[in-house]
């Protein structure tokens, strides 16, 4: 396996790097980051204070709204002459975050990737082609770095104009693919309405990430495009893509600790949890130099699963993402995730795995109405069909979660696709309150 040492290395030995590498962290920020040095002054604790991983839970929290206050260059912790390359968010909702890379940075991002890659099997022999975005959004280059480590070829195509991404991965045997599920989900049904036979091409695997997605759109992804589909793990905050991977057991994500130092917290306190405990995931960048975040708040809810892998990797891993605290939905005092309604969806014939949740506030009660495609078979059938299968799935939804929930069946290809990551929610509750 790639970076065979790092990744198989004792937990002793890998918890005697972390701490080493946590105090370096901790000292750097103290010195050079105005930000942190007062966060943790106003905290009340200094870097002599971290004797042990366990004093890392004295530490303050960072959140993507500091990262957003110090934009552009506030949380660089080297002389602006050390960054050689510059990453950021979209700052659609506000001020970019903002990622700044030394080149021993960008050393460490190849490497992270590289053994992403290698988790699927990628090597020397392989076609990547990346159509994740290039520029600014992290994606695209981290899998280019990662691919290049390995001696893959590269098929830099970034994201979008779908009909050349089919022509390109016929025309040069592309044999791993790297996306959005919601996209690769779009290429493969699109590909079937051409005539191209895309279980039959040379494709082989798909590494999937920067949305959630469940295991039924797994299951969905492999059947239509005929390949093993790994989830990985990224944020734009800590490197990007690299965090976190899947290995061949497809049983949780490897966290690459030896750069990111994962925790689990309560989200309303941020008390540490135990593994196996489900909560909030918290990162700190141990192994970054540019623009290195401690205790980065996820917003993202999983646990850690401590019991050794099958690979023989000795990092711990976290289970696949259930959702995300500002994507979750309270309806009627029920917590929803889309993932959920997700995978209610896909166990069922007749609907495609396009749908949209809307939910609006009719009085003083909160609703919710699933818009789902249905399948061709489906639309051409009569409607009292059509009434029964609506009924069908409002009742799986009400078994899964807990409340009633609204079915729409609308027609085939009318709800919107995605060259990037697909919106599933329509919150209308403050609009509606709004108007009224």
């Amino acid at each position: 396996m790639w970076n065979e040492q790092v990744q198989t290395m004792p937990r002793s030995e890998l918890a005697a790097v972390q701490l080493a590498r946590l105090k370096d962290l901790v000292a750097r920020l103290h010195e050079r980051v105005p930000f942190y040095r007062a966060r943790m002054d106003a905290s009340g604790v200094t870097p002599a204070d971290i004797r042990t991983l366990e004093d890392i839970a004295r530490l303050p929290f960072t959140s993507k709204a500091d990262m957003r206050e110090g934009y552009p260059f506030g949380l660089f912790a080297v002389e602006p002459s050390e960054i050689v390359e510059v990453h950021m968010s979209s700052g659609t909702t506000g001020k970019p975050v903002v990622d700044g890379y030394t080149a021993r940075d960008l050393e460490v991002w190849s490497d992270v990737m590289a053994r992403t890659l290698d988790m699927g099997g990628v090597g020397q022999d392989d076609v990547v082609q990346n159509a994740y975005g290039y520029g600014l959004f992290t994606g695209g280059f981290g899998v280019h770095y990662g691919a290049r480590a390995l001696g893959a070829t590269v098929l830099p195509i970034s994201s979008g104009n779908t009909l050349r991404q089919l022509q390109v991965m016929q025309d040069f045997r592309s044999t791993a693919l790297t996306c959005t599920p919601s996209y690769a989900m779009f290429m493969a049904e699109h590909g079937r309405d051409l005539g191209i036979d895309m279980v039959g091409l040379p494709l082989r695997v798909g590494f999937f990430g920067a949305e959630p997605w469940s295991e039924a759109m797994r299951a969905e992804l492999e059947a239509k495009l005929g390949i093993r589909a790994h989830d990985i793990y990224g944020l734009t905050e800590l490197i990007g893509p690299g965090v976190a991977a899947e290995c061949p057991e497809q049983d949780g994500l490897h966290v690459f600790e030896d750069v990111f130092y994962p925790e689990i917290v309560d989200p309303r306190t941020g008390t540490p949890l135990p593994a196996g405990a489900q909560g909030e995931l918290v990162l700190t960048a141990i192994g970054r130099e540019g623009s290195p975040v401690l205790r980065y708040r996820t917003h993202d809810i999983t646990y850690l699963m401590d019991a050794p892998c099958a690979c023989g990797r000795t990092s711990r891993r976290i289970h696949r993402l259930m959702g995300r605290n500002d994507d979750m939905l309270i309806i009627r005092g029920v917590n929803v995730f889309p993932q959920q309604v997700e995978e209610v969806l896909l166990r069922i014939q007749g609907v495609e795995p396009h749908y949209r949740l809307l939910v609006d506030r009719e009085g003083a009660l909160d609703t919710l109405t699933v818009e789902v495609e249905m399948g061709e078979a489906l639309f051409s059938d009569e409607v009292r069909a059509i009434i029964a299968l609506e009924r069908r799935i409002e009742a799986e939804l009400h078994s899964a979660l807990g409340i009633q929930a609204t079915c729409a069946l609308v027609n085939p290809r009318t709800i919107e696709r995605s060259e990037g990551k697909a919106r599933r929610v329509f919150d209308r509750r403050e609009v509606t309150t709004h108007a009224r």
